[in-house]
């Protein structure tokens, strides 16, 4: 069992940054962030495999950036720019292994998840 914890939510104004984080255990071969609007379906932000690939969605490209401390266990994503569209609970997840991390993946790709932290984000 993988216990995932985020953190770092919080209310901000458009054009503004927050950081995220997410305390593990131990970081896992693919980890990602996920999020999910009021009626919308759970989404893919970005994930990092544990050669440093990353991926993001083309809805955050060049403005989040997603990190991992692999002394702390801790993943973080970085957000700037923030939008209202960005608005959403915000989810950590874990893979021990999928073969999509790199692309592809989808939640089922993900075996452990947080609690999630919600980014509210103001115009």
């Amino acid at each position: 069992q993988v216990q995932l914890v985020e953190s770092g939510g919080g209310s901000v104004q458009a054009g503004g940054s927050l950081r995220l984080s997410c305390a593990a255990p131990y970081i896992t071969y693919c980890m990602g962030w996920f999020r999910q609007a009021p009626g919308k379906e759970r989404e893919g932000v970005a994930t990092i495999n544990n050669g440093g690939w990353t991926t993001y969605a083309d809805s955050v490209k060049g403005r989040f950036t997603i990190s991992e401390d692999n002394v702390e266990n801790i993943l973080y994503l970085q957000m700037n720019s923030l939008k209202p569209e960005d608005t959403a609970m915000y989810y950590c997840a874990a893979s021990p292994y999928t073969p999509y991390c790199t692309g592809g993946y989808t939640t089922a790709s993900f075996s452990y998840w947080g609690q999630g932290t919600q980014v509210t984000v103001s115009s």
